[in-house]
């Protein structure tokens, strides 16, 4: 299949819920590829287009045992043709994201934890493209000029009546899109998965620094990114429960817990038209509880 026609979604649904006494509507991107879901679709595409003009026949990028962006990038590659490759994060694991990367043909590249903070290093980069033959390389989380390009494309599937427009914040990608592509009576509202106010920094450098229409919260990362609290699955598997949509605690779930308490904080008004964006990562849930032993649904 060309690129072009794999990252051609006719159609995005919205679903309206009612959860804590707020009504509003979630743009279900997780609806979009099983795999290749959510805001990973719109990052990769104008990045796999590039590879497929240039005549790459590899695909190569980094992450975790866990990776939303190693998985989506696996499932991606194989339907458009490409071979791929993951730089894979610390010592050689097998759990369920990596081995569905597996099953869509990467070849696995574990690095230990020091290797891979040069991840960026020219000489690294170089390394790589001599040992697996010069593919095109995207980064971790997906989160460059041309995903930037391709998430402000959400905002086709976004009907104009939205003035609060809610997401999650991982390498930023998908927020600085929503914000370049949003219209002028529209706020982004950010919830930050990572620990610290660095990420506000981090942002604002995404979007130029010209944009301020825009607000991130820092306080609902549960101890940092891939942390949780028990509080935190409680609240993803009563939103479940009340409203049918699966939420991971990873990304979605954060972030809508961070949105449900600004609602309750009398942050937000119940006159907003609010669409919080459901950026996918769903396949992450099966690690999860395989590791922890919950057992939250990801359908």
């Amino acid at each position: 299949m060309s690129v072009k026609n794999f990252f051609a979604p006719e159609e995005v649904p919205i679903q309206r819920v009612q959860f804590a006494g707020l009504i509003f509507d979630i743009l279900r991107l997780d609806k979009i590829h099983r795999g290749a879901s959510g805001n990973k679709f719109f990052k990769l595409k104008y990045n796999f287009l590039e590879a497929e003009l240039k005549g790459f026949k590899n695909i190569l990028t980094f992450g975790g045992a866990f990776s939303n962006h190693v998985v989506a990038t696996a499932i991606s590659a194989k339907a458009c043709g490409f071979e791929s490759i993951g730089v894979i994060r610390g010592e050689e694991v097998s759990n369920p994201t990596l081995n569905l990367a597996k099953k869509y043909g990467m070849e696995l590249h574990f690095i230990n934890r020091e290797e891979y903070r040069n991840k960026d290093n020219p000489d690294f980069t170089s390394m790589l493209k001599t040992r697996f033959n010069e593919p095109y390389i995207i980064p971790e989380g997906g989160t460059n000029d041309k995903a930037i390009v391709g998430t402000a494309e959400i905002h086709d599937f976004i009907p104009k009546h939205y003035n609060l427009i809610s997401a999650c914040f991982g390498t930023g990608g998908t927020l600085a899109g929503l914000i370049q592509g949003k219209s002028e009576h529209q706020k982004v509202l950010g919830i930050s998965v990572l620990k610290g106010d660095w990420v506000k920094e981090e942002l604002s450098n995404l979007t130029n620094n010209n944009r301020h229409d825009w607000e991130l919260m820092t306080q609902y990362h549960f101890g940092g990114y891939a942390k949780w609290k028990p509080e935190l699955v409680d609240f993803i598997t009563e939103f479940y429960e009340k409203t049918a949509v699966p939420l991971d605690p990873i990304y979605t779930g954060k972030m809508m817990y961070g949105l449900m308490m600004e609602w309750k904080k009398d942050n937000i008004s119940s006159d907003d038209h609010i669409l919080a964006v459901h950026s996918g990562g769903l396949q992450g849930i099966a690690g999860f509880n395989e590791r922890f032993g919950f057992d939250l649904s990801s359908r």
